[in-house]
C-alpha cells in the first residue's frame, strides 16, 4: 500500500503556518477570468439576493468582500468555479474562473434575481409592507444547483447554527479543492457527490456531525445526478423528488428550492424559530405554531417566503426569554 495515497497536507505546530506537502493540490495561479456584464432594470441589493447562499462567516464558498464584491465557490455541471460578482452604478460585473466559468457566467442575472417576480407580491400588512419600501434590492436568487444547498442544509438539522458552520466549514476545506482563479484565501469548491461518499465515519465525528445527519447526506450523494434533475420541475415537485431519501423532509426540502429554485412560495415549516418571528409580526403571538404561522400567511399564497423573508427583515423579532441553545461537540466524545 505504500505510495498509494499521495499525503495530505498537514498544519504546522508554528503559529499560523502550513507545510507546502508534495501531492497537494495547489491554487491555480492568477489568471485573467471570462467576464460578462449586465445591467439590472431594478436596484440590486447583492447582500440581500446573495446573503440566503452564505453559510456562516467562515464559509469557505462564499465570500463578501470590503469593497461591496461577492465571491462564489460552486461546484457546476461543467466543473469547480470560481465567480466574483461586483455592481459599479447600475452595471453589474461578474468575472468568473475555471471549467465551470462559463456555466456560471451564463446564469449570472438568475443568480441575481432575473427570473423573480416581485411585482406581483402585495403587502397585506404595515410591517411588510414598512420592509418592502425599505429593501428595494431584494430579489429572490436562482442557483440552478440542489447538492450545494442541500448538504449544508442536512447539516443545519437539529443543531445550532454555530454547530453546522462549522461541520460546513471543517468538512468543505478538508475534502473539498481550492477554488480556482485568483479567488480570496481558503476558499474551496465543495467535494464532488463521491467524495462526499468516501469521506471515513471518523471524519463525520470530528466534525460534529451525528450517524444521522452524515446517513442522510450519503443517502443523497448516491443520488445525487437525480436530486439535481430537480431543479428542472416545479418547486412543489421538486420537494417531492428530495422528500423520497430519508432524512429529507418538509423543512430541508423548503431550504434548499429557495436557494435553487428561487421558490417563492416554499414557506419553512418546522422552524424553532420562525412561526414565533412571523406570530409575533403579524399578531403579537410569540407563541405561534406552524398551523399559525401557515394561518398568517394565508394572505400571500404563492409568496409566502417572501413574505417571511420581508418580516425577518424587518427586525421585528420577539425579545429572547431563555440562554441560547448550548453548543454541542461530539467530536470530543
Amino acid at each position: 500500500m505504500a505510495g498509494r495515497f499521495s499525503p495530505r497536507p498537514t498544519r504546522t505546530t508554528v503559529r499560523g503556518g502550513h507545510v507546502a506537502v508534495p501531492g497537494g493540490i495547489p491554487r491555480q495561479a492568477a489568471a485573467a477570468g471570462r467576464v460578462r456584464t449586465w445591467v439590472p432594470e431594478w436596484p440590486l441589493d447583492l447582500g440581500l439576493v446573495l446573503g440566503p447562499l452564505r453559510r456562516g462567516p467562515g464559509d469557505p464558498t462564499f465570500r463578501a468582500m470590503p469593497d461591496g464584491s461577492v465571491w462564489r465557490a460552486s461546484l457546476t455541471p461543467a466543473g469547480p468555479g470560481t465567480l466574483r460578482v461586483a455592481a459599479r452604478g447600475a452595471e453589474v460585473r461578474g468575472e468568473a474562473w475555471g471549467p465551470g466559468a462559463g456555466w456560471l457566467l451564463e446564469r449570472l442575472p438568475e443568480l441575481l434575481g432575473a427570473a423573480d417576480d416581485p411585482s406581483v407580491f402585495v403587502p397585506r400588512h404595515r410591517v411588510v409592507a414598512m420592509a418592502r419600501h425599505r429593501r428595494p434590492g431584494l430579489r429572490l436568487t436562482r442557483t440552478g444547483l440542489v447538492m450545494e444547498s442541500l448538504i449544508p442544509s442536512v447539516l443545519e438539522q437539529k443543531v445550532t447554527t454555530d454547530e453546522a458552520y462549522r461541520a460546513w466549514r471543517l468538512l468543505v476545506r478538508k475534502f473539498g479543492e481550492p477554488a480556482p482563479g485568483p479567488a480570496p484565501g481558503r476558499m474551496h469548491v465543495m467535494p464532488d457527490a463521491r467524495t462526499w461518499a468516501l469521506i471515513p465515519s471518523w471524519e463525520w465525528h470530528r466534525a460534529g456531525v451525528d450517524n444521522k445527519r452524515a446517513s442522510t447526506i450519503l443517502r443523497a450523494v448516491r443520488v445525487a445526478a437525480r436530486m439535481e434533475e430537480a431543479v428542472r420541475m416545479p418547486p412543489a415537485e421538486a420537494q417531492a423528488r428530495l422528500e423520497v431519501v430519508p432524512g429529507i423532509g418538509p423543512w430541508t426540502s423548503a431550504e434548499v428550492v429557495q436557494r435553487s429554485h428561487g421558490a417563492a412560495d416554499a414557506v419553512t415549516v418546522g422552524d424553532l424559530h420562525l412561526p414565533g418571528i412571523v406570530g409575533f409580526a403579524l399578531a403579537g403571538d410569540r407563541d405561534a405554531d406552524d398551523s399559525v404561522m401557515l394561518e398568517l400567511l394565508e394572505p400571500y399564497a404563492g409568496q409566502r417566503h417572501r413574505a417571511a423573508r420581508l418580516i425577518l427583515l424587518s427586525g421585528r423579532v420577539p425579545a429572547r426569554r431563555a440562554p441560547r441553545m448550548p453548543r454541542g461537540d461530539i467530536g470530543r466524545l
